[in-house]
């Protein structure tokens, strides 16, 4: 490469390389491996820094009641290399030894996971269950992924520039970075400000409750603060302790994950006194995982692109009835619609008045594949899972459930679907690439304008939007302006367009794959990070 970039640890609670590594829970942990993946491709001097979870997150079943449970199951991967070396982190007054082991078999840059499932440790369960149990083990395991990582490093020999906080889980990793300084006689002040040169930060949730804050007390006990002293921790975070209010306040400069994202993050920081600036750096994802390269060649030679989309959407159907034994019609138009199962994301908005879509899911006009998970303390969030499976139930041959959400169930309804349905309430959704794989495979993006939506959409040349991009603090209000426009569009422009203008729908496939192959593909977003982020100053 001929420009002299920095090089770069990336820290980040999850990775999803492959679907048979359970070393991630959702979209954070996708974007962590599609970025990886990019960095190798394009080859990017950077490292991942992550945890070697034994259990991984739930696998999340349905029971015969239609309601979700969770299982976990240990998990053994002879793959991974081990580098013989291991750190020690003092958590609860213990030394807790992490042993850290190498992957890069997934065409991915070298990611060190940290482990400390080993006979020496006491407290061997704490790299047990990804964003499992509570907040005690939740500290500790950010412990092991930021002061152990940041040791890692150092006991690897590994030349790093700077260290890059994915989520407000890597922290820690800032305070050893302090200790370091401390070590070296500095003063509060000197550490801060020594740290923030070398530290950047993303920060993904943009609502108040997904940021993690965790009491004082509680900090100090488990050894958190690393040395600093109460008075110190409450100036970085404030009392309690706000991870992503620690991190803008311990980087140089933060990102958020899409344009409208970034206007968002920065009107709900303003508060922050100290804190970075926040600029948008809109995500993208990794095109040899998630998309069918020959969708892509078709639609650039003017191929039958129809013929080429009907291959995916049969292979997810044989995918869906060898699941749960349905049969969808290839001949009629079927929905994707699969993330995590939170309020804001409104999964089962679609369902809101049945007397209009209860004709067209039974007479089989429209058909609904849905997918995703509840974290397994969201009792909400299982009670959307559980809605879905009802009406799935309700109208057994236009709606189906995949349950256990993962990378396989992703990759196949992004690729097969025909419509890609996604309706947060504007501006909760900080990114949202499921939406970027479905357009790069010619399934038509049917959203509110949130996310990255905004930046993508060409009404009816490329997708569709639904809504005005109105924003409304009574969500009762925004849900009855946004169904009112979900059906409206439904019926007056998808449905007439499937069934009765098939070149248009075909020639709208072709644009949503021309207009988004580049400028949402890993490359860009990795030029971006090394050109607005990480570049030294």
């Amino acid at each position: 490469m001929a420009k002299k970039y920095p090089n770069v640890a990336y820290f980040c609670m999850e990775y999803g390389l492959d679907a048979t590594m359970k070393t991630y829970a959702g979209g954070l942990g996708i974007l962590a491996g599609d970025y990886l993946k990019g960095a190798k491709d394009h080859e990017f001097p950077l490292v991942g820094i992550g945890i070697k979870w034994k259990q991984g997150y739930t696998d999340q079943r349905i029971d015969e009641n239609g309601n979700p449970y969770d299982a976990y199951h240990n998990y053994d991967y002879d793959y991974l290399e081990d580098t013989g070396v291991k750190v020690t982190v003092k958590i609860r007054q213990r030394d807790v030894v992490c042993k850290v082991w190498k992957i890069e078999k997934f065409g991915n840059v070298p990611l060190y996971l940290l482990d400390t499932d080993i006979p020496e440790n006491e407290d061997a369960w704490i790299t047990g269950q990804l964003y499992g149990w509570f907040g005690e083990e939740r500290i500790a395991q950010e412990m092991v992924l930021g002061i152990g990582g940041v040791r890692a490093l150092r006991a690897l020999g590994l030349d790093i520039d700077v260290y890059h906080f994915n989520e407000g889980h890597a922290l820690f990793a800032g305070f050893e970075l302090m200790k370091e300084e401390f070590d070296q006689g500095a003063t509060f002040e000197e550490a801060l400000n020594a740290t923030r040169a070398k530290t950047v930060f993303t920060t993904h949730t943009p609502i108040i409750q997904g940021n993690e804050s965790h009491h004082l007390d509680r900090l100090m006990y488990m050894g958190a603060n690393n040395g600093l002293t109460l008075e110190q921790l409450v100036e970085i975070g404030g009392a309690p302790f706000n991870m992503t209010v620690g991190a803008l306040r311990m980087s140089r400069k933060s990102n958020a994950v899409a344009e409208l994202h970034g206007e968002t993050a920065n009107k709900m920081w303003a508060h922050v006194e100290g804190r970075s600036e926040i600029i948008p750096i809109t995500n993208c994802i990794h095109k040899p995982t998630w998309v069918d390269e020959n969708m892509i060649k078709v639609a650039e030679d003017g191929g039958d692109l129809w013929e080429a989309h009907m291959k995916n959407k049969r292979d997810l159907i044989s995918f869906i009835h060898e699941r749960n034994g349905v049969t969808l019609k290839e001949n009629k138009l079927i929905i994707g619609f699969s993330r995590r199962a939170a309020p804001y994301k409104r999964s089962d908005f679609i369902f809101t008045d049945e007397s209009i879509i209860g004709p067209l899911l039974e007479s089989g006009k429209v058909q609904i594949v849905f997918s995703g998970k509840a974290h397994p303390l969201d009792d909400t969030g299982k009670g959307i899972v559980s809605s879905l499976v009802k009406m799935s139930k309700k109208y057994p041959e236009a709606v189906v459930f995949l349950e256990n959400y993962d990378m396989t169930i992703g990759a196949a309804l992004t690729r097969g679907s025909d419509l890609w349905l996604n309706n947060p309430r504007r501006p909760k959704e900080a990114s949202g690439t499921s939406g970027m794989k479905a357009a790069m495979n010619g399934v038509l993006n049917f959203s509110t304008l949130d996310g990255w939506w905004p930046e993508a959409c060409n009404h009816g040349v490329n997708g569709w939007q639904f809504g005005d991009g109105m924003e409304f603090e009574d969500e009762a209000v925004l849900d009855t302006h946004d169904l009112k426009a979900l059906y409206d569009v439904l019926q007056n422009e998808v449905l007439p367009t499937y069934y009765d203008k098939h070149e248009k729908w075909v020639e709208m496939m072709r644009e949503s794959i021309l207009s988004t192959k580049e400028q949402f593909a890993v490359k860009r977003m990795l030029e971006n990070y090394y050109e607005k982020l990480y570049a030294i100053e």
